[in-house]
């Protein structure tokens, strides 16, 4: 029998980032010394802050289609720069610019899963992460030294966590430039299992063939084939912003694992005065030795 517990997670050791204000579908953010203006179609109530305090942003994002969009620059903006993330267990240091799918690269509620992937792995623990975007997952396991596989089918951002590793004082990521359900279905026929193992498919998209990926209709495939990949004893965090509830997360994951324990519920930023800012579902499993 499972056992399971319903939780919501956010950062605690964010000193240079931080939500100053959300509300009417936007988010005020502080990122470093750089102060940006973004959409969140979760943030459904009053903002906090006048307009005064909105108007402090150094650029501001206008959406101009479903996924894309352009930044509007308010202030005097470089075309990237440095942010540092540092907590008792880890020091890192990531790139940052301003994209136009409105992502900076980095997600900062997933210092909640950084924190946990270093407090559950130990030096040469083998560690997978899958669409692994810009890699703090990859490099928060690194730290700790285990021996990490990172996994994106987009070069640029792989060459983006690359610069992040290096930035951290880091070295000896392997790089795998791949369709991720793909490389995971390889290694299961390979035999190779993982102690940690992190994914965050994307809601929709297109392969570098054109075809169409849909969470819904690859998630049943993709939970199977990741635990065929998990060690005895070993962990596995999903994450999805998609619309799919954290429970049917666990229902899927308790008919793939059903002696396993879970953890879900929402990954969530902390406003300036401690309101709860929902980010997307979060599911962590944890295996019996």
């Amino acid at each position: 029998m499972s056992t399971r517990s319903y939780q919501r997670w956010a950062p605690k050791h964010w000193d240079e980032y931080a939500v100053i204000d959300s509300g009417d579908g936007a988010r005020l953010e502080r990122f470093g010394n750089l102060v940006l203006d973004r959409p969140d179609p979760a943030a459904v109530w009053s903002r906090r802050l006048g307009t005064d305090a909105w108007d402090e942003a150094h650029a501001r994002f206008e959406p101009t289609g479903r996924a894309k969009g352009n930044w509007v620059p308010l202030d005097t903006v470089p075309e990237g720069w440095n942010i540092n993330y540092r907590s008792p267990q880890l020091q890192l240091r990531f790139h940052l610019e301003m994209t136009r799918f409105k992502h900076v690269g980095i997600f900062p509620e997933q210092a909640a899963n950084w924190e946990y992937i270093a407090e559950h792995l130990q030096p040469r623990d083998k560690f997978l992460n899958l669409f692994a975007y810009t890699g703090g997952a990859s490099i928060a396991a690194r730290s700790v030294g285990a021996e990490v596989t990172h996994v994106d089918a987009i070069r640029q951002v792989v060459d983006w966590t690359r610069i992040n590793m290096e930035l951290s004082g880091l070295d000896g990521i392997r790089w795998v430039v791949e369709d991720a359900l793909k490389f995971a279905q390889r290694e299961q026929r390979r035999g190779n299992t993982y102690k940690g193992i992190v994914l965050d498919p994307p809601t929709w998209g297109l392969g570098p063939k054109g075809q169409k990926w849909r969470l819904e209709d690859n998630l049943l495939n993709l939970c199977a084939v990741v635990a065929d990949l998990l060690e005895p004893g070993g962990f596995i965090i999903m994450n999805t912003y998609s619309g799919i509830a954290p429970s049917a997360l666990e229902t899927v994951w308790e008919r793939i694992l059903p002696s396993a324990q879970f953890e879900s519920g929402e990954l969530c930023l902390r406003g300036e005065d401690g309101h709860w800012i929902p980010t997307g579902s979060l599911i962590r499993i944890n295996s019996r030795p």
